[in-house]
């Protein structure tokens, strides 16, 4: 049974590892059993596709779109949630949906190691803090995947990022996001330690053998 790290509340994985799909949704269905009773949850995929490398969220909204799911959804390559619409989108979330429980999506860059790393942790993220864009923090819980490596020229890596790493981690988070959702883990917001405790089903033969 898979456990959050108990100091950084957060989990990585590579997205080529075998058991990512599982894992990942372990792990984000753990952190969801959290929220409050009468809350909702929002996936909420952050990015453009106008830059390959920022393109990673749009992705997992479109791909999530056509799984199986019961998430409240924002953000696909044909409605992006990106740096011109973020403010607005999180002002409609919160006026539209009575206690949302956001679950945050995008891409980061990172060292060259790490890259096609996928993290799944508590609070918000920063969008935009990569290439230097202030934006207000948005999330009760984040997943983020190192597209390409960070510290120099961040634009033109984003810009010149390899379409095949994105489009296969987003199609594993997807997955992930579905599978979280068909657990139905019973919400544990009075004590989140528990969540270490909970049964996990076994991974449904649909997302094994793809």
């Amino acid at each position: 049974m898979l456990n959050l790290h108990k100091e950084k509340d957060s989990f990585r994985i590579s997205y080529n590892h075998q058991d990512a799909v599982a894992q990942l949704g372990e792990s984000i269905a753990r952190l969801i059993a959290e929220r409050p009773i009468e809350s909702t949850v929002v996936i909420m995929c952050i990015g453009t596709d106008r830059s390959t490398g920022d393109a990673l969220g749009p992705l997992v909204g479109s791909e999530l779109s056509e799984r199986t799911h019961d998430f409240v959804l924002y953000g696909t390559l044909d409605h992006p949630v990106h740096a011109v619409n973020l403010e607005e989108m999180i002002a409609t979330v919160k006026r539209t949906i009575d206690q949302p429980y956001i679950v945050a999506i995008d891409a980061c860059l990172g060292q060259v190691a790490n890259i096609g790393q996928i993290t799944v942790a508590r609070g918000s993220l920063q969008p935009g803090a990569g290439v230097h864009k202030q934006l207000p923090a948005v999330g009760d819980v984040h997943i983020t995947g190192i597209v390409n490596v960070g510290g120099f020229m961040e634009y033109f890596v984003l810009q010149n990022t390899r379409l095949s790493i994105v489009f296969s981690m987003a199609n594993v988070i997807a997955d992930a996001l579905s599978y979280a959702s068909s657990l139905r883990l019973p919400i544990q917001s009075d004590d989140a330690h528990v969540i270490g405790r909970l049964s996990i089903p076994r991974l449904p033969s649909f997302f094994r053998n793809k």
